[in-house]
């Protein structure tokens, strides 16, 4: 009697609707399929060692556990093959014909709204196996199952609307999945390529992995992040992170992270050796490389860390990570986040380690220190975590960053605040006007000359109980300001001085909102300030950089009617020529330290008109 042909059978909807989006779009990494061919056969070597724990009533149980790709380029097929749990005649319909309802329905709707790229979301959904039809003319898998008892079968499709299911030969347990390339697709049958792929996206699967007829295995399977960190030493770990990246010089930091609570995980963490990467370096993008149960699952993955460790390089690897996850699920699920937050913690712990070397630390702030005052503008839980982290010029720190610690041990008896000034560089901050209170009273002020400032120091309006105040608030309280104003040497303005100021309110008009007396200038001519109830100088600047529609409030000219150059220009004749243009400069001097000059260029010929003057 002639053997039954077995009858085709219709994929389900979904199946079907899957098939045709992988079938019909290419992709240049269509190598993924490979990846998760190899990860469904190391599942598969999962399950059945599992199995033998308990059993050892299964077929073949001495054969090696092990995954072999063998490839032929003439006859253009490939093939995967492991001596797994394997499966029955059912089971292959079941888990091929109808599998993952849910999750090809999700990768579907992902797919057809094209936010992703295709080939990143594959595995991810449950719908791995079917990314072999992006590079296949036809699939045929033969399979036996671990039961002594069972006999083999075939799951036969050539992507179109059905698959069959038949008898099969097979006398070993496991699993062979032979594919019959398309054209073009022919290099998978290149064993140079296979052996690059599994280097690339399955050198850390725990069984081996042999590629045609080589006896060593062509992944690595041991990964450095899964060893306790008492075998290693830091030789191991700047070996690895130099073989992770091409960069040749080493780490500035590393942290080795082996929990099992609140989540089970597995990561080494890197801070490298500067914020560029290298012409050659294997990492192209920013994101940790994530595993799940050693299978590579997203090669950039910036989900783990807060955006701005973004420069922390590294590997993550959790038993709890779940093969199908999806890419709203790393965002989303409360793993994932407790994932996020031990991360997050470790991480400021490798930098407050690092910070214990002043020198290595001096290092890391000079090349990633605005990194850290972005977490502290923009991280609202985890800011205070940072603070510690920050280092800053001051007008004490004869070159070296110092610590908000640091600046706390130096403070004053009498002093109660923290005291910073913003501005546009360091350099030009320390000739600020505004600092000459503090100076001649021995109070040391932070400077501030990055643009992430302004942003930043909102996020700290106290450290250890004392507020930060800009020394630049005309409303600033100082200590030891009323005994300086009792005194008759700071008696107010005589005539002469108040003329001036008549003239100063002429010729500058409305470019300023008033002119008045200060007794907080000592060694400077004039400054500007914001007049009573204006918006701070933090939030103004914060406006200016985001061009938001904002006018700055007209400053309020202070004058220092001590210094020598006031008191000669209010000694002057009304009508000196050249009284207009002191004044000017006196303003545009102000403007200019005040980062606030729209065109310093505009001053040269007014500067020369007044040497020319000295001259004469």
């Amino acid at each position: 009697m002639a053997e039954k042909t077995p009858e085709p059978t219709a994929f389900k909807a979904e199946i079907r609707r899957l098939l045709d989006i992988l079938i019909h779009s290419l992709y240049s990494d269509r190598e993924i399929f490979l990846r998760e061919l190899i990860s469904n056969a190391s599942d598969a070597l999962n399950r059945l060692r599992f199995e033998m724990l308990t059993n050892r009533a299964v077929l073949d149980p001495d054969a090696e556990l092990e995954i072999r790709i063998t490839a032929d380029k003439e006859s253009r097929t490939l093939t995967i093959s492991d001596t797994g749990v394997g499966m029955t005649a059912e089971e292959l319909a079941a888990n091929l014909g109808t599998i993952a309802q849910s999750g090809a329905r999700e990768f579907i709707e992902a797919a057809e709204a094209g936010t992703e790229n295709l080939a990143d979301m594959i595995g991810q959904f449950g719908v791995g196996f079917y990314s072999s039809f992006m590079v296949a003319e036809q699939v045929r898998v033969t399979s036996r199952s671990y039961r002594p008892d069972a006999e083999a079968a075939a799951w036969v499709s050539g992507g179109g609307d059905t698959f069959t299911v038949e008898p099969a030969d097979r006398e070993t347990r496991g699993t062979t999945i032979e594919i019959r390339l398309k054209e073009d697709a022919a290099d998978f049958a290149d064993e140079w390529r296979l052996n690059q792929i599994v280097r690339r996206h399955s050198n850390f699967v725990a069984f081996p992995i042999y590629v045609g007829e080589g006896e060593e295995p062509a992944n690595q399977r041991t990964a450095l992040w899964r060893q306790s960190p008492r075998e290693l030493d830091e030789e191991k770990y700047h070996e690895f992170y130099k073989q992770m990246t091409l960069e040749t010089d080493a780490p500035l930091a590393q942290t080795h992270i082996v929990t099992d609570a609140p989540v089970q995980l597995y990561a080494l963490l890197y801070v490298p050796p500067g914020a560029e990467r290298g012409m050659f370096s294997l990492r192209k993008e920013d994101g940790l490389t994530l595993y799940a149960r050693k299978i590579l699952i997203r090669e950039y993955t910036k989900d783990l860390l807060p955006e701005y460790f973004r420069f922390i390089q590294g590997v993550v690897d959790s038993e709890d990570i779940p093969l199908n996850v999806s890419r709203e699920m790393v965002q989303a699920t409360p793993m994932m986040q407790k994932l996020k937050k031990v991360l997050t913690g470790r991480a400021v712990g490798m930098l407050s380690d690092l910070a214990k070397e002043a020198e290595a630390y001096e290092k890391f702030w000079e090349r990633f220190g605005n990194f850290v005052k972005e977490g502290i503008a923009t991280d609202m839980a985890e800011r205070e975590a940072l603070y510690p982290l920050l280092r800053f010029t001051t007008t004490k720190s004869d070159g070296s960053p110092r610590s908000l610690n640091d600046y706390v041990a130096g403070m004053k008896p009498d002093q109660r605040k923290i005291y910073y000034i913003l501005g546009d560089d360091p350099r030009s901050l320390t000739r600020s006007p505004h600092l000459d209170y503090f100076r001649g009273h021995g109070y040391e002020v932070i400077l501030l000359g990055d643009l992430i400032d302004s942003f930043m120091v909102m996020g700290i309006p106290k450290y250890e109980g004392f507020d930060l105040v800009n020394v630049a608030a005309a409303d600033l309280d100082l200590p030891g300001e009323e005994e300086v104003e009792e005194t008759a040497e700071d008696a107010a303005p005589d005539e002469a001085v108040g003329g001036l100021i008549e003239r100063i309110k002429e010729v500058l008009g409305d470019r300023v909102g008033d002119v008045r007396t200060t007794k907080r200038l000592s060694g400077s001519i004039a400054r500007l300030v914001d007049p009573e109830g204006a918006l701070g100088q933090e939030m103004q600047r914060v406006y200016k950089m985001m061009e938001r529609d904002f006018e700055a409030p007209k400053k309020v000219l202070e004058i220092n009617p001590k210094h020598p150059t006031v008191a000669s220009l209010a000694e002057k004749d009304a009508g000196d020529p050249l009284t207009p243009i002191l004044i000017e400069q006196i303003y545009e001097n102000a403007l200019l330290i005040e980062g606030l000059h729209p065109d310093p260029a505009g001053m040269i010929p007014r500067i020369e008109e007044l040497m020319r003057a000295a001259l004469n």
